[in-house]
């Protein structure tokens, strides 16, 4: 089973267990028809957490009500924890022109794969994508002077990476 992360757990919120959901989904009705999130307990071992309600907040934040949290502090040991889907669930849940949706696609260069895009990282003025590449992860900006292009059939996006870029994460 595979898992993508879709945000975090940024706050409590009222007193009956209600959270809110920082998401990268793109989507301000995010979420609808899932049935159930997963929490990260220890490495690649997730729990299901099953959703009774969610509501859209803004384009970015859902609040989020799981089944048998009901207190403020109950929510409060959610705090900060990364949000998962099952990879079924994301597909559906991904805005297109979001860059969660690269996903899983296969990363390459000069017609070289690179690796699978395993992390989208999105900060203020640009997107990283983490890969493993020859054994190693590595951080990958996605931008307008790297970014070729992005297959959505072929699940590839194509880079033109800065010389020297690459041999940080070989070990050379």
């Amino acid at each position: 089973m595979k898992y993508f992360s879709i945000g975090k757990i940024a706050a409590a919120f009222g007193t009956d267990g209600e959270m809110i959901l920082q998401h990268s989904l793109g989507k301000k009705n995010a979420l609808k028809d899932v049935r159930a999130i997963f929490l990260e307990d220890r490495k690649n071992a997730f729990l299901p957490y099953f959703v009774e309600s969610i509501r859209p907040k803004s384009l970015t934040d859902l609040y989020i009500k799981l089944e048998d949290i009901s207190s403020r502090e109950a929510a409060r040991k959610f705090l900060q924890k990364e949000v998962w889907l099952e990879e079924a669930d994301f597909k559906g849940q991904a805005a297109a022109k979001s860059p969660l949706s690269l996903l899983g696609y296969t990363l390459v260069q000069q017609n070289e794969v690179l690796g699978e895009i395993e992390e989208i990282i999105e900060q203020p003025h640009q997107v990283l994508c983490r890969i493993t590449y020859k054994g190693n992860d590595a951080l990958i900006p996605l931008h307008e002077e790297t970014l070729v292009s992005v297959n959505h059939e072929q699940k590839q996006v194509e880079v033109d990476l800065p010389d020297g870029l690459l041999d940080l994460y070989a070990g050379v």
